[in-house]
């Protein structure tokens, strides 16, 4: 039974909006779609996201939340040495961007499109990460394993920023290529021995 615009939530709209934008891309994919989609009127839609650049920023956000959410867990874990939670998030960060590359590859190149647009979904995920890197790094300096010369977050985004070539997805195109894995432990490893205490 098709939902009635009482029943109707954002969540739903974000779901039917996913499948929209994987069967048509984000250029053919429209608002009526959705509400199609959704066998409710596209009016129906608009009252949860008032425009379509709304709809398509809250489909963006979903999407990277997605990212933060399985990292979450493994920066909160403060009763873990700090270099293997370090280690852990980075393998973590870059696991779930090939994944999400590689499992889909035509839905990636559509949020990839949507990103671009999305300019504050991506810029609080890009905080959201580098806060949880800066739980880490604080907890390996408060506990002596890391030795950092500058402020806890200064060093998180300097991190994020060293490794970037395994989670930003302008590089994903590299992500499968043979040896990847290798290149990605050498730099966590050059990073880490850069921050142990001596």
């Amino acid at each position: 039974m098709a939902p009635t615009p009482e029943t109707l939530t954002a969540e739903r709209i974000l779901e039917a909006t996913e499948e929209v934008l994987r069967r048509h891309g984000p250029a053919k994919a429209t608002v009526v779609d959705v509400a199609r989609a959704l066998g409710v009127s596209h009016g129906s839609v608009y009252r949860h996201f008032r425009t379509k650049a709304a709809l398509r920023e809250a489909v963006s956000k979903r999407w990277l939340d997605r990212t933060s959410r399985a990292l979450a867990g493994i920066a909160a874990d403060s009763g873990r040495d700090p270099a293997a939670r370090l280690r852990d998030w980075l393998a973590a960060l870059f696991e779930a961007k090939r994944r999400k590359a590689g499992d889909d590859p035509e839905l990636f190149a559509t949020y990839m499109v949507l990103t671009d647009e999305s300019g504050g979904a991506v810029a609080e995920h890009l905080a959201d990460l580098v806060g949880q890197l800066t739980r880490i790094v604080r907890d390996g300096v408060e506990s002596g394993a890391f030795a950092v010369p500058g402020p806890a977050e200064t060093e998180a985004r300097a991190l994020f920023h060293a490794t970037g070539r395994f989670h930003d997805p302008c590089y994903a195109r590299e992500w499968e290529r043979p040896g990847v894995e290798d290149e990605f432990e050498a730099v966590v490893e050059l990073l880490l021995r850069g921050l142990a205490a001596r």
